[in-house]
């Protein structure tokens, strides 16, 4: 059994001061999570001021929230959805005309589950003209390839082809037991 009390903090993967990342909050909280109807330019500008890489012409949709913008890198001609949230504590790039469609959730992170519920991390790279289609979860270590579509309600983990369609047609299965008796503690 695993001692959540003694688990190592997400803290680590900030790298920002506290009072930057409590600032990010407040600002996220104003204008790009907010359900307004604000302006996009609004939204990338907050990002960019923050340490976000956002090309041109780049539409953010509102309730999207970004753990860390300074972490984030889009291309320019990208569509991101409302609702999608960012949980990047590490580093997200997406290349130029990418669609990530409403309420897709992007996470870098996880835990070890196994031992101590430690944070691990890894980038996530989505290239160029390829569509995250709605409510989609993209795990830390995914490449999406060049003009790759992933189908709606994907989890997706590893790699994706240039230009397949990517989605999981019999439904998902166990894939393994967490803890199994002859693991030794």
């Amino acid at each position: 059994m695993i001692d959540l009390a003694q688990a190592p903090g997400a803290g680590e993967a900030w790298d920002k001061p506290r009072a930057v990342v409590y600032a990010w909050r407040i600002c996220e909280l104003l204008f790009v999570s907010s359900p307004w109807q604000i302006s996009s330019r609004l939204r990338v500008a907050a990002l960019r001021a923050f340490g976000s890489e956002i090309g041109e012409n780049v539409t953010f949709r509102p309730r999207t929230r970004v753990s860390f913008p300074w972490k984030l890198h889009i291309g320019s001609g990208c569509w991101i959805g409302e609702g999608v949230w960012f949980h990047n504590q590490d580093h997200v790039f997406i290349g130029s005309n990418v669609v990530v469609s409403q309420e897709c959730f992007i996470t870098t992170g996880s835990h070890r589950a196994r031992s101590d519920m430690g944070l691990v991390t890894s980038p996530v790279h989505i290239d160029d003209g390829a569509w995250v289609t709605s409510r989609c979860m993209v795990l830390g270590g995914t490449h999406i390839g060049q003009s790759a579509v992933v189908e709606p309600l994907t989890v997706v983990r590893g790699d994706v082809p240039a230009n397949a369609v990517y989605g999981r047609p019999n439904g998902p299965t166990v894939i393994r037991e967490r803890f199994r008796e002859d693991d030794a503690r």
